[in-house]
């Protein structure tokens, strides 16, 4: 049988139970929502997800993924998760700012020493300050996240030559909309425009706004780079994104079957991680042989002076974060 809210059982002799190698089966369907196209790595990572919790679990856990937004948009997605329409999702730690602010920390600009750090510094196993935050989230919102996915460092794209923050000062760029974001591109001195992943590349190609950040990855998957002159590598954010789950569907699941999913999610990460140090140099070569020009700081950038500027504007807008950004940059 099958609930609408969190998850089915498939059944036989009437009571959802089946013997297979004389072990009683139930099986649990959950639905994983991104808003990833085909290509990115984001949603490479959610199909080999489900694959492997399906294969781990011997067919007990299926996970069913929903890219694109198919199930919503940004905001659409984390309000059907902490009601349980929708029951596991992936996005920027940010987008759980709006049940608990400080989740957004794990976003902030400028605070990771290297890819590895930032994926170790977002994962429920080796991060003290994510599972002191986890257990607020639950109790507050009813998720818990489960382990975290790199898609590398984001860049700075314009339709015109950035080697400074003077060169975007009052020039609209685009800002995922949460508040993160809208302080960091204040903090660089341009006009934060929020605009929805799915609408941004009309935004860009009608004007509507001049510039973007993105990982390398998806501005090449996304094809921003067809309608921006320049990429500036910034890398003012390691890109890692949070993969969570509503927790009443988490609970409905055998705790067994809870540690194989949670062991996916470590491997998954390390996969991640992997993956993106293997495209970057691939993809940066496909966007410049398109015509797209990248500036680096051996052109020129200035990223000591993005740098700056920017995390004067984070502590500002987020004092409270202080403690956490300090724990965060002590783990090794």
């Amino acid at each position: 049988m099958k609930t609408t809210a969190f998850f089915s059982f498939a059944a036989a002799a009437g009571a959802g139970l089946f013997m297979a190698s004389g072990i009683a089966k139930a099986e649990i369907t959950l639905r994983y929502a991104h808003v990833g196209v085909e290509g990115e790595p984001q949603t490479r990572y959610a199909a080999e997800f489900a694959k492997l919790v399906g294969e781990r679990t011997d067919g007990r856990v299926k996970i069913t993924v929903f890219p694109n937004s198919q199930l919503g948009n940004l905001s659409e997605m984390v309000d059907g998760t902490k009601m349980g329409t929708i029951q596991m999702a992936h996005h920027d730690f940010a987008s759980l700012g709006k049940i608990l602010n400080d989740m957004s920390v794990f976003n902030a600009p400028y605070i990771y020493r290297d890819a590895a750090h930032a994926v170790k510094a977002t994962q429920p196993s080796t991060s003290d300050v994510l599972q002191e935050l986890n257990k607020q989230l639950v109790e507050k919102g009813g998720l818990r996240v489960l382990g975290s996915c790199y898609r590398g460092a984001r860049q700075l794209s314009a339709n015109f030559p950035v080697y400074s923050p003077e060169d975007v000062k009052g020039k609209k760029i685009r800002a995922v909309p949460l508040k993160l974001w809208i302080s960091m591109i204040t903090g660089m001195g341009a006009i934060p425009t929020p605009v929805e992943i799915t609408e941004l590349a009309t935004a860009l190609a009608t004007g509507l706004v001049v510039g973007q950040e993105n990982p390398l990855s998806n501005i090449y998957a996304q094809k921003f780079h067809e309608v921006q002159s320049h990429i500036m590598m910034t890398a003012h954010m390691q890109s890692v994104l949070s993969v969570w789950v509503n927790e009443k569907a988490w609970q409905k699941i055998p705790e067994a079957d809870r540690k194989i999913i949670e062991g996916v999610a470590v491997d998954m990460a390390a996969t991640s991680l992997a993956w993106e140090q293997k495209s970057e140099a691939e993809i940066k070569a496909k966007i410049q042989a398109a015509g797209t020009k990248i500036i680096e700081e051996k052109d020129g950038l200035k990223n000591d002076e993005f740098r700056k500027v920017v995390l004067k504007q984070i502590d500002k807008d987020f004092p409270e974060w202080t403690a956490y950004i300090s724990r965060l940059q002590a783990i090794k």
